[in-house]
């Protein structure tokens, strides 16, 4: 059995917590202020992306050899703007940081109450992947999918960039009225 654990118990940490215990995976909720002392298979950061830094510092040793989920969107909620990083996105830049773990993008083109309902609309809501290593996007399109919900591949991680940036535009759609909280982009399957 796959274990899991989701480092953040807001509304997306909740979600996607949801979809891997349906799927019957054993999971675990912490929250960002706790101070765990081990991880599951899968450790799914669902936490804002300025705080990744310290936890890769703080956890480096427990996350290797994981499969490390970003699902974070890196914005600057003070003006609104996109982080740029030398990186090439806030996935790579974490990467980086932990070069013994197995760190994937995703979840961050998705909103909570579509991976809540697991439908945008009437279809089924769709997870996009990006990463570098394919056991990893194996294993976790196999939670993924196991839990109700649609996943796809997007390819390496260098597609975060791409992946993040359409996290942005959705938040900037919503924000600004043209989008709901119950709608989405992303691929129809």
């Amino acid at each position: 059995m796959t274990t899991i654990s989701v480092l953040g118990t807001g509304n997306m940490g909740t979600a996607i917590a949801g979809i891997f215990s349906d799927g019957g995976a054993q999971v675990e909720s912490i929250k960002h202020s706790d101070e765990p002392t081990s991880f599951g298979d899968i450790v799914v950061l669902a936490v804002p992306f300025t705080a990744l830094p310290e936890i890769a510092e703080k956890y480096r040793d427990q996350l290797a050899g994981k499969t490390v989920v970003d699902i974070t969107n890196t914005v600057d909620f003070a003006t609104f703007t996109p982080v740029e990083f030398d990186a090439g996105s806030g996935a790579a830049d974490l990467a980086a940081k932990l070069p013994e773990s197995k760190v994937v993008k995703a979840f961050n083109t998705n909103l909570a109450a579509t991976l809540t309902t697991k439908t945008v609309k009437d279809r089924t809501t769709t997870v996009i992947i990006a990463g570098d290593d394919a056991d990893a996007k194996a294993e976790l399109t196999a939670a993924i999918t196991a839990g109700g919900v649609n996943a796809v591949d997007a390819g390496p991680l260098v597609r975060a960039r791409e992946l993040e940036a359409v996290g942005f535009l959705q938040m900037g759609l919503v924000v600004g009225g043209q989008m709901e909280w119950t709608d989405a982009l992303g691929v129809i399957k």
